[in-house]
């Protein structure tokens, strides 16, 4: 006979405080380094962090993050809502970002990148520039609405991305640092050809681990020796500096 699987527990002690590790001690790491390397930052803010640990989204705002609307919480996905939810979810994630920060943010990423083929069109309509949901370029990409209102899709990694690398293909915190400083490299030889958007994307309960942080350290530290050469920013600047390019190519 084979062996007996263990029951299945709750609560899941183990897994929540594998995720809440990265609230209570590896964003904290990993915002002591961004400040010593004085690098900008756009913080995936799901809006129950807001009740969960306000402290930690306001620590990031203090140092001049940028929040970018990320839905209620990842238990949620925005594919299997009906098209009202899904309005209603974006409106209401809309407002407590606009409540808690004072200005309404300008970008979304959905939870788990899961869409409907609404999506844009309802971004669009509640007054955001751009998305992150889209990773099929390394420049950003216009995308028509229905209401006419363009929605501008900034590049997200999915390969330089903790949770695929990491988690999904396990692979080593020193390896991972190796793809970011061989992404910096080759994309800044080809940016010498044209412009390149390059992100990082993180998880504070999987890079903010200490051992793997070491590498990350090492890692950004490599790109910020070329800091006078290129141009660190958030998605945000990215977006509204192309956003007006855009307009004065045009002519508008």
């Amino acid at each position: 006979m084979g062996a007996r699987l263990a029951p299945s527990s709750e609560p899941d002690v183990m897994n929540y405080c594998w995720r809440e590790y990265g609230n209570r001690v590896g964003a904290w790491r990993m915002l002591a380094l961004f400040d010593q390397l004085q690098l900008p930052l756009s913080v995936l803010v799901n809006t129950s962090l807001y009740e969960h640990c306000p402290s930690l989204v306001k620590a990031c705002t203090d140092r001049g993050a940028e929040i970018v609307a990320h839905g209620y919480s990842n238990a949620f996905s925005q594919s299997s809502m009906a098209a009202v939810e899904e309005g209603d979810m974006i409106a209401a994630v809309t407002e407590a970002i606009t409540n808690f920060q004072g200005s309404p943010p300008q970008g979304w990423l959905s939870p788990w990148i899961a869409i409907s083929e609404i999506t844009p069109d309802l971004l669009s309509e509640n007054g955001y520039l751009y998305t992150l949901n889209w990773c099929h370029d390394d420049q950003p990409t216009w995308f028509q609405t229905r209401s006419g209102k363009p929605l501008l899709s900034v590049p997200y990694p999915q390969e330089i991305n903790d949770i695929p690398s990491v988690v999904a293909r396990h692979i080593e915190g020193n390896t991972f640092a190796d793809m970011i400083i061989d992404q910096f490299d080759e994309m800044f030889e080809q940016s010498q050809e044209q412009s390149l958007v390059m992100g990082i994307a993180l998880h504070a309960y999987i890079t903010g681990q200490p051992f793997r942080l070491r590498h990350l350290r090492r890692a950004l530290q490599q790109i910020c020796k070329r800091r006078e050469e290129i141009w660190l920013c958030t998605a945000g600047d990215i977006a509204r500096h192309f956003a007006l390019t855009s307009v004065m190519r045009e002519g508008v």
